[in-house]
């Protein structure tokens, strides 16, 4: 039988962290524009495109990729 040990925090390491420098500009991957942000990207922030209009919810993978759910 396996034992599987789950702590709270498990899931919350490295979420939404990303080191270097911050994203402060997106590439839409939908028409591929650049679109410039005022604050850095954060896991869990809703952007919208400036040129299409297409809306996505990002957040970053473990190992710091920012990815792109569309809404």
């Amino acid at each position: 039988m396996q034992n599987f040990d789950f702590n709270d925090d498990d899931d919350k390491k490295g979420k939404g962290k990303r080191e270097g420098k911050a994203l402060k500009e997106w590439d839409c991957p939908t028409c591929y524009a650049n679109n410039p942000t005022d604050e850095p990207i954060s896991d869990g922030d809703e952007l919208r495109c400036n040129y299409c209009g297409n809306e996505f919810k990002t957040s970053f993978t473990e190992s710091g990729k920012l990815r792109f759910k569309e809404l």
